[in-house]
């Protein structure tokens, strides 16, 4: 099997790598964090400029028609930068359901305008209850003439801040856990009745609570049917989950590579530590569990491939996801301690990026399930099957 990238695709590779490393070094990085948005408009508006923005999106409404290993191209690099710009939250999970949301009309109005840079969007579904169940879902919305009354909490709201479009999870029909009766619609952060409170996460990107009180959306604001959101969000959960698996590969790969040239250049007894044997194993293992996250993150974009070609109706791919997930998750931890480990006293310090790397490996486990509970669905599939 070819697992080598298309020249489109090394073309979109080269391009965020020049970038990551020419115009976003930890220090660019860290101004970026510490200022009052905690993202860049700048860089934002570049990312556009380069076509990264369109990346996903289909031709008709100005993208380039990629599909999920285009995104994760994109994604590996730009974890490779640990980029706080809203790249996941907008493009892949706010731009992704859009993609696949059954609203011709909404999606031509909006899309666009991500491509160009000038919608940031966010996925508002977690609530302070619900953890990592989307279908635990206390949101109300409320049917009205032409339209529905939405009231409700949404908590970590990635991008909530900055974000001008929420897709918001609300109850339309049936009790709290029902799969059935779930809609979807898009809201306008500043619509009455719209109340954000922005805070930023412990890797540096942005998030908020997002409060709804008796806000009127119109029925042409709904992605698709209404209480039909879970299949829509079924539909486009591999493709997120496989970004960001791409994402956690990218910080890994590069704690590898800073920790390996650490070792050859901190000297302990007059000889770099590098030359130790206990730490050479070391090392390897957390290689080894780099590349067995890759070669889980390669079969997943076979199994996606597999699906949009039709070869395939998808129970396998959802499988491969939560192992994939479950894998990021466990190799994730042991490069991110081994790393700081290795480092010594200064793989604690907050002025080495070292430990920025691990704490966004940290949130990306926390992502749409973490590893533990990605575990449990994998099992009971394998126990169903």
């Amino acid at each position: 099997m070819n697992f080598e990238f298309s020249e489109e695709q090394t073309m979109i590779k080269d391009s965020v790598t020049r970038f990551v490393r020419e115009q976003y070094d930890f220090d660019t990085r860290r101004g970026i964090v510490e200022s009052a948005e905690g993202i860049s408009r700048d860089f934002w508006s570049m990312f556009a400029e380069l076509g990264w923005l369109s990346v996903p999106f289909a031709e008709e409404y100005g993208g380039f028609g990629g599909n999920v290993v285009d995104i994760a191209v994109v994604m590996e690099e730009l974890g490779k930068g640990i980029v706080v710009e809203p790249y996941a939250s907008t493009v892949v999970v706010f731009g992704g359901l859009l993609s696949a949301a059954t609203n011709e009309d909404l999606k031509a109005s909006v899309i666009p305008s991500i491509i160009e840079g000038n919608c940031l969007g966010s996925f508002a579904y977690m609530e302070p209850q619900s953890r990592f169940e989307m279908a635990d879902v206390t949101t109300t919305a409320k049917p009205v003439d032409g339209g529905y009354t939405l009231n409700g909490v949404k908590t970590v709201v990635a991008n909530g801040g900055t974000a001008n479009s929420f897709i918001v999870s609300a109850r339309s029909s049936g009790d709290q856990f029902d799969r059935n009766g779930i809609s979807l619609f898009l809201v306008d952060s500043t619509a009455p009745g719209v109340e954000v409170k922005p805070y930023k996460m412990m890797d540096g990107q942005s998030a908020a609570t997002v409060t709804f009180n008796n806000v009127s959306v119109d029925d042409t604001h709904l992605l698709n049917a209404p209480g039909e959101a879970m299949d829509l969000i079924d539909q486009v959960m591999p493709q997120i989950l496989i970004g960001l698996s791409a994402e956690a590969l990218g910080i890994m790969t590069t704690l590898n590579s800073l920790t390996v040239d650490y070792s050859k250049t901190r000297q302990q007894f007059g000889t770099p530590i590098s030359s130790f044997q206990v730490l050479q194993h070391r090392m390897v293992d957390t290689f080894m569990a780099c590349e067995q996250s890759k070669s889980m993150l390669y079969r997943g974009l076979c199994e996606s491939k597999s699906v949009s070609e039709g070869e395939t109706d998808g129970s396998a791919l959802v499988k491969t996801v939560h192992a994939l997930k479950a894998t990021v998750a466990r190799y994730g931890k042991t490069i991110g301690e081994e790393a700081i480990q290795l480092h010594g006293g200064i793989g604690m310090t907050d002025e080495l990026n070292i430990g920025h790397y691990v704490k966004r490996l940290m949130m990306i486990n926390t992502a749409f399930g973490d590893g533990d509970y990605h575990q449990k669905k994998f099992n009971q599939i394998s126990y169903m099957s």
